[in-house]
C-alpha cells in the first residue's frame, strides 16, 4: 500500500526509521550502512526529507544528526500512516479488546528501531491477561498484515522499545 504511494524504497525506508517513533535519530553513514545502501543515494533522500521539513538536520561535532521534525503539520498523519502500513495499529487495536486487564503495549525490536522486518514483535503487560488469545490474535492479524507477529509477556533486557498504549492515557498511537 504505502510501497505504491512512495516508490522510492530508500525513502520509504528512511519514513519508517524516522516516524515509527519520534525518537529515533541517525547518521548519514549509520543509515547507508544499517539500510546496506550507498551514501550517496541515502544523502539525496534525507536532503529531500530536510527540505520538505520532514526531519529535521542537526550538526554534533562532525556528525549531522537526522531526526523527524515532530513540529511539521504533517508529522501526526505521516506516523499514523507509517504506523498502519506496519499493522501496529491492528495489533493494538485487537490487543485492547479482548486480551484482560492489559496495563502496556509495546512494539521493540527491529521496528522499535526503526527497520523493516519481517516480525513485529509486540509486549504486552497486565493483570488477567488471556495469553492464548492474544497468540492466537498474533496468527490472524499477521496473516492480514503478512508479518509473523510475536507476542511476549515481558519486556526483553535490552533494546529499544516504543509504548504504543498505557493503561490511564489515550491510545499513544493517535
Amino acid at each position: 500500500m504505502l510501497g505504491a504511494l512512495i516508490t522510492s524504497k530508500t525513502r520509504l525506508k528512511l519514513l519508517i526509521k524516522f516516524f515509527v517513533s519520534a525518537g529515533n535519530t541517525g547518521y548519514l553513514r549509520g543509515i547507508a550502512e544499517e539500510f546496506d545502501e550507498s551514501t550517496n543515494a541515502i544523502r539525496k533522500e534525507l536532503n529531500q526529507l530536510t527540505e520538505a521539513g520532514f526531519l529535521e538536520r542537526k550538526q554534533e561535532q562532525k556528525k549531522v544528526l537526522y531526526r523527524a521534525n515532530i513540529d511539521h503539520p504533517l508529522f501526526n498523519p505521516v506516523q499514523r500512516l507509517v504506523h498502519s502500513f506496519l499493522g501496529v495499529d491492528k495489533v493494538v487495536d485487537q490487543v485492547m479488546e479482548r486480551a484482560g486487564d492489559v496495563r502496556e503495549v509495546m512494539l521493540v525490536g527491529a521496528y522499535a528501531k526503526g527497520q523493516e522486518s519481517d516480525q513485529l514483535d509486540v509486549v504486552v503487560s497486565g493483570e488477567n491477561l488471556d495469553k492464548e488469545y492474544l497468540q492466537k490474535l498474533s496468527e490472524k492479524t499477521g496473516k492480514l498484515i503478512n508479518k509473523e507477529i510475536r507476542i511476549n509477556f515481558e519486556k526483553p533486557s535490552s533494546g529499544a522499545s516504543i509504548v504504543v498504549y498505557q493503561k490511564g492515557r489515550e491510545n499513544l498511537l493517535n
